[in-house]
């Protein structure tokens, strides 16, 4: 005898998880996700009491839940942002610092490398209104449902606490620079503490605070930079920019690109977490232009303007030497504003806190990558993963606190690997296997393994890309053979260009065979 009552049960339990509503909490949702069980529940009970907080994690936001007063600008405004902070400034630094470029290639390659980097980031954007999911969930359309989704979910995840152990050691050093003299010095392990409570409070609450945040604080940060830049541009090396370089090479641009691509490149894996709730039918253009134009501004002028403070370290005023010396990028800054006595102190603690608009989206984006990996870290509530990726990066930031160049750099470049490679398969799933249709997904589906793609190609892409960087990489422990032939003893870092080519030729070929023996 057939079960009827079985199948009208599973068919309400459907539509029950359609209306769910943010009140009642996600644990509601019929996906099969042991949220009321055991510790589990206890959490979810203790989300639902708070009032006006974000419990929705993963789950697919579908067209009828979706915030339809949403401003279109928030694409601009929330990348806007998150990268008018002293982070930004601080990779315009390492053109110098670290690769030893004048100011002119520093500033071409700044320019070239983010128009570039930055497109799959509204690109991606685009993906959130058209699907309702989150980045790293829509990676398993290529990726599959576990494995080998699994390495761009840790990937991401080392990517989002280290970008916040990075901009946590760049407030606490801008913040330590606020104390000069006889002053007592702030410790850093405070300084790095005080940032990370004022990030956890919009992360954790979600969505639309995150974008309530984001759309306002660029502001003052924005007033400040201009008023170190007036203060400080007679002090830059008038002919840096008209003299032809002579400390320029392949290697250092080339190297220095990586960074830079690493940094612009970096919000990809979090892009469409931001678009989610923005109307089904919203245009895709307009999300691409406001998206890509909220990217670049900062992106470009900041870092370009972090190349310039760089050339008053030979100025007539040997307090940008010794504070930069003392202080690193804090120093420097704060060198720049000394003549405005307290007001400039003042405005460097601004500053300081000012990188808490670029932690908000990696400690927020962490829940949502995090609970992509199992549907057992997806019973974890989103505000309590926020915490716990708080406190791994406070720790990590009072640690590395004396390493920041290095570890800068580092990040940087690996994270151009990683997503050179992540990047280009979900490009090309998209626009050669879906034909660039959103009629070709099946969002519904993102949870039924036997619906989504075996993964088979997606693994050996990614081992092939792996090929590439490494075959490309120039890093102080290791150069590859191909880093080598542009520069012998240092390298040239090619490494996400390799990445993305050798990915990029293996997967539609590797895919087009999968799809042909699992027809998914």
């Amino acid at each position: 005898m057939v079960d009827h009552t079985s199948d009208i049960e599973k068919a309400d339990s459907k539509e029950a998880s359609v209306e769910v509503t943010e009140e009642r909490g996600p644990h509601h949702y019929a996906d099969n996700v042991p949220r009321n069980k055991g510790v589990f529940a206890k959490l979810w009970s203790i989300v639902d009491r708070l009032d006006g907080v974000e419990s929705r994690g993963i789950e697919r936001v579908l067209p009828n839940e979706r915030n339809h007063t949403q401003r279109l600008s928030d694409c601009m405004w929330m990348w806007l942002a998150a990268n008018t902070t002293t982070a930004t400034f601080s990779l315009g630094t390492l053109g110098a610092s670290v690769f030893g470029l004048g100011f002119r290639p520093a500033v071409l390659t700044i320019i070239f490398f983010n128009l570039l980097s930055t497109i799959p980031v509204a690109y991606f954007s685009t993906f959130g209104p058209k699907l309702g999911l989150r980045q790293l969930t829509l990676s398993r359309f290529s990726f599959s449902l576990y494995f080998p989704n699994c390495f761009p979910i840790i990937l991401n995840s080392i990517a989002c606490v280290g970008w916040s152990t990075i901009n946590c050691i760049t407030g606490a050093l801008t913040l330590r620079a606020v104390s000069e003299g006889n002053q007592p010095r702030i410790p850093s392990a405070a300084a790095i503490i005080i940032i990370a409570i004022l990030t956890i409070v919009p992360s954790f609450i979600g969505y639309r605070y995150v974008h309530a945040y984001e759309r306002y604080s660029w502001i003052p940060m924005m007033i400040i930079f201009l008023i170190v830049l007036g203060l400080s541009a007679k002090y830059f090396d008038s002919g840096s920019w008209g003299d032809s370089p002579t400390n320029v090479t392949a290697a250092s641009v080339l190297s220095f690109g990586s960074a830079v691509v690493g940094f612009g490149l970096g919000w990809s894996s979090l892009a469409a977490d931001y678009t989610v709730n923005f109307p089904e039918d919203v245009s895709s253009v307009r999300v691409f232009i406001w998206t890509y134009i909220g990217l670049n501004v900062p992106l470009i002028l900041l870092e370009t303007f972090g190349a310039a403070m760089m050339t008053t370290l030979n100025s007539s005023a040997p307090r940008f030497a010794e504070r930069y010396a003392k202080d690193s990028v804090g120093g420097l800054l704060g060198a720049g504003l000394e003549p405005a006595g307290g007001f400039g102190q003042f405005c460097l603690v601004i500053l300081a806190f000012g990188i808490v608009a670029n932690n908000i989206p990696n400690m927020y984006s962490l829940a949502l990558t995090t609970q992509a990996l199992h549907p057992w870290l997806q019973a974890i509530p989103r505000p309590f993963i926020c915490i716990i990726g708080t406190i791994v990066y406070v720790v990590l930031g009072i640690v590395g606190v004396d390493h920041f160049e290095s570890w800068l750099d580092t990040l940087l470049v690996m994270l151009s690997y990683w997503l050179a490679i992540y990047c280009t398969i979900i490009l090309e799933e998209h626009l050669i296997f879906r034909r660039g249709r959103w009629a070709n997904y099946e969002p519904d589906k993102i949870a039924d393994w036997k619906s989504l793609p075996v993964g088979i190609a997606a693994f050996v892409a990614l081992g092939a890309g792996v090929v590439g960087f490494v075959l490309g990489m120039s890093q102080v422990w290791y150069i590859g053979v191909l880093a080598k032939k542009i520069e012998p003893e240092f390298g040239g870092d090619i490494g996400f260009e390799l990445a993305a080519a050798f990915s990029g030729i293996v997967y539609p070929i590797t895919r087009y065979f999968e799809k042909k023996r699992f027809g998914r």
